[in-house]
């Protein structure tokens, strides 16, 4: 048997600096806390591997390959420290509406029940989540790995979360700041055609192919560019902007909240939102009936509540069984 599937979980949050929540992330898992400047800590060694703690923006923070202020002389020192210096105050404005970001490693799926305590000490310490201001446009992004790299299977999630993205998005009551800031965007609607026409089981090239065709971004509540520069980087490199994407093995599933100030939130919530979708995407027989279903009420001249009969769909196929994500292989 192969290993546990793994899921990392980036976290936003207000109200709480970045030095205190590496503090209690320390206090929580052990390992020790490193400063990389005001606005990045990083916890290195604890059972989970590394936690960093940063504000959620590349111009507050030392760019790779730039020279660090100490360990320079004259001209450079002095350009260094200024550098330094502006990186220190952009972070402390941007930190009124840019979120702070807790970004844990990869841990077994089984394992992100612990990940609750983070949240509690989050919340103690009165860090504030999305709800807690009109211009929190913040999220909890999950990076669940793929169990296989068939495209079959990867087109079925893809299929099952567009064909669940009116559901999730009525259960989540998606933040307005963050749909309007287009961060969780849903697929243009001519992409929702092709993926779900029963005849559409693409080979990985093709599947990458007709993505970046539609989806020329990352801001997509099921984000494919970091799973898809994995699969193949060269092809999606040729056809994107240098320096967009990261590759990663994983699904970057942009759409929870983050409510880390409502006590009856947490991430085994969202996560189990996020298990309905697997569910679907092993259930074909439900894809081939939705898939066309879908497009034909969106083409009514008066549409149903998609929202709604995707729950009768859930129910009628029994969806609500015990049934985990798969495992890796």
């Amino acid at each position: 048997m192969g290993r546990a599937r793994r899921i990392g979980v980036e976290l936003e949050f207000a109200a709480v600096t970045v030095s205190r929540a590496a503090d209690r992330i320390a206090g929580l898992y052990g390992g020790a806390v490193e400063c990389d400047d005001a606005h990045r800590y990083r916890v290195e060694g604890t059972k989970f591997g590394r936690f960093v703690v940063e504000l959620d923006s590349h111009y507050a923070h030392r760019q790779p390959g730039e020279p660090p202020a100490q360990g320079t002389t004259g001209l450079a020192a002095i350009m260094a420290g200024f550098r330094s210096s502006m990186r220190s105050l952009y972070g402390d404005i941007s930190s009124i509406v840019v979120p702070y970001e807790v970004v844990c490693p990869p841990i077994p799926m089984e394992s992100l029940p612990e990940l609750e305590a983070l949240v509690k000490v989050l919340r103690e310490e009165g860090a504030q989540g999305t709800g807690d201001n009109p211009l929190h446009a913040f999220g909890a992004q999950f990076n669940p790995e793929i169990a296989t790299r068939d495209p079959r299977w990867i087109m079925g999630i893809l299929k099952a979360d567009i064909l669940m993205s009116d559901w999730m998005r009525r259960i989540m009551s998606i933040d307005i700041a963050r749909r309007i800031l287009a961060f969780v965007d849903p697929f243009p609607a001519a992409y929702a055609r092709k993926v779900l026409d029963p005849d559409y089981w693409p080979d990985t090239a093709t599947m990458i192919d007709d993505y970046i065709d539609y989806n020329p971004t990352r801001n997509r509540e099921l984000d494919m560019l970091p799973l898809f520069t994995w699969l193949d980087e060269k092809r999606v490199r040729s056809r994107l902007a240098p320096g967009l994407v990261r590759p990663r093995p994983t699904f970057h599933c942009r759409l929870p909240n983050a409510n880390i100030g409502e006590p009856d939130w947490s991430l085994t919530l969202e996560w189990n939102r996020w298990v309905v979708i697997e569910r679907l995407a092993e259930r074909p027989d439900l894809l081939a009936d939705m898939g066309p279903a879908y497009i034909e009420n969106a083409d009514s001249f008066l549409p149903e509540d998609w929202a709604l009969k995707s729950t009768e769909w859930l129910i009628v196929g029994a969806l609500d069984s015990p049934v985990p994500p798969r495992p890796l292989k």
